[in-house]
């Protein structure tokens, strides 16, 4: 693993700090009620207000996007996504979608009573995205050596940074809970078949997934 890659495990879920010459990408946010863990976090790997260049959101989910507010208003940083998702993060649009299997099924419905019941503390706020990511944009002017890659399949607008040494940040299209899966909650199953068939062609070597620890690529081709 890179040095200038720094994995903020909060929980179930993941966030990523990346260097970037003389400040930082932030990649996905947490849940809303993991803000000092994440603010500790930015604080110990010398992120402090000013350095931190744009935060990326994966896709629109509330376990990814909880804290962009509270970045954007302390941090004053822009924030990124793809178009696809923005209905769910400005109108609180929910997407139907399959969960498989059984057992992530039952946990997923148990998410969704938990974040019903804590509506204070698990409360997701809408916003709009500063800027809108393409397929295919280059992150250079953020001082990465990456580029966006859209990923459909787990939400509309789903997408992975790929670096030029081929460091994959993918959300949730594909995770690590017991090993190493593609995304088992899906909105599409033909978008995501698709956003599969076109990774495995890339040069991807290391996989950051948004749940579970990060995994050599090589893995899921051994099992597939």
């Amino acid at each position: 693993m890179s040095n200038d890659i720094r994995v903020i495990e909060l929980g179930f879920v993941n966030a990523y700090l990346l260097k970037a010459g003389d400040g930082y990408v932030m990649i996905d946010t947490g849940l809303p009620f993991q803000w000092d863990m994440l603010e500790r976090e930015l604080q110990s790997a010398g992120c402090v207000p000013g350095s931190l260049k744009v935060v990326l959101i994966t896709h629109g989910d509330w376990d990814h996007a909880g804290n962009v507010l509270r970045l954007r208003d302390k941090y004053k940083v822009k924030l990124a996504m793809h178009s696809g998702d923005v209905n769910q993060v400005e109108k609180g649009v929910f997407l139907k979608r399959k969960v498989r299997p059984l057992a992530h099924r039952i946990l997923f419905t148990a998410r969704m009573m938990l974040r019903n019941f804590q509506k204070d503390k698990m409360s997701f706020p809408k916003f709009t995205p500063d800027i809108l990511l393409s397929d295919g944009q280059s992150l250079q002017e953020y001082g990465i050596n990456a580029k966006v890659i859209h990923l459909p399949g787990h939400t509309p607008g789903s997408i992975g940074i790929l670096t030029d040494t081929g460091d994959l940040f993918s959300g949730d299209t594909f995770v690590n809970r017991k090993k190493p899966d593609s995304a088992n909650i899906i909105e599409n199953e033909a978008a995501l078949r698709n956003s599969l068939d076109r990774v495995k062609k890339m040069n991807v070597k290391m996989v950051y997934p948004g749940h579970g620890k990060p995994f050599v690529m090589e893995r899921l081709h051994r099992q597939g």
